[in-house]
């Protein structure tokens, strides 16, 4: 099981988005993939969740082209958009049970229960979900991005907004689901990523400006990770 981006392009019209992008990603990992507003993140994971096209370059994962085969890609990726879109007049569990219908899953109950569990929302399951704090939504898009157990987590912005409660659960809940799967991680908190991730991804203007674990990101640079930050992306 693999992630494999090579030399990703994006364009929109003369405004280049993402520029020769390549990196891997192995199982069990959660990467940090930072960078300032307008980097190229959010149209990075859309590429990898198959939204739309790159320009140029390819995607890979277990060794099969979202090029060649988009729909069998997409079947292996669970992806959160920054904007959590979500059928508000909908029930939790009725949700999720829609969702398990999609997605063709077995013993559907089983698996539904099963995600209830590991997200946290059995106190939740039969509130609507309008009614939900920011907080339990974000739950239940993490619930909708792992019902069908991809291999690929693409989350976008998880954290954005939550309270420092909020923030310690949905820290927690991310680091139980990687053990047997791959998750890139975007956001701009930065004490997050120290506290999830072993290696960040850092995109600025469209180029991927570092690779590294961080404790050698820390050491090479000698600084806090804002420091070296802000000095990669200024």
């Amino acid at each position: 099981m693999s992630l494999v981006v090579d030399s990703l392009c994006k364009n929109y019209g003369n405004q280049i988005a993402v520029n020769d992008v390549s990196f891997q990603l192995k199982p069990g990992e959660i990467v940090g993939f930072l960078g300032p507003n307008g980097a190229g993140k959010s149209t990075t994971l859309k590429m990898l969740a198959g939204f739309f096209p790159a320009d140029k370059g390819t995607i890979r994962l277990n060794n099969i082209e979202v090029q060649q085969n988009a729909t069998a890609v997409k079947k292996m990726i669970g992806y959160l958009p920054e904007t959590n879109a979500l059928y508000q007049e909908l029930y939790v569990k009725e949700y999720l049970q829609f969702l398990a219908s999609v997605h063709l899953i077995e013993n559907g109950t089983k698996r539904i229960n099963e995600v209830i569990e590991q997200t946290g929302l059995g106190a939740m399951q039969h509130k609507k979900i309008t009614a939900l704090s920011k907080g339990y939504k974000q739950r239940l898009g993490i619930a909708a991005a792992i019902m069908h157990q991809p291999q690929l987590i693409l989350l976008d912005e998880p954290t954005a907004g939550l309270d420092p409660n909020q923030l310690i659960e949905i820290r927690q809940l991310i680091q139980s689901l990687s053990a047997n799967t791959m998750i890139l991680f975007s956001t701009h908190i930065l004490q997050e990523v120290t506290a999830i991730c072993d290696r960040v991804l850092v995109l600025h203007q469209g180029k991927l400006v570092a690779d590294e674990p961080i404790s050698q990101l820390l050491e090479k640079h000698q600084g806090s990770l804002e420091e070296i930050f802000k000095m990669l992306t200024h």
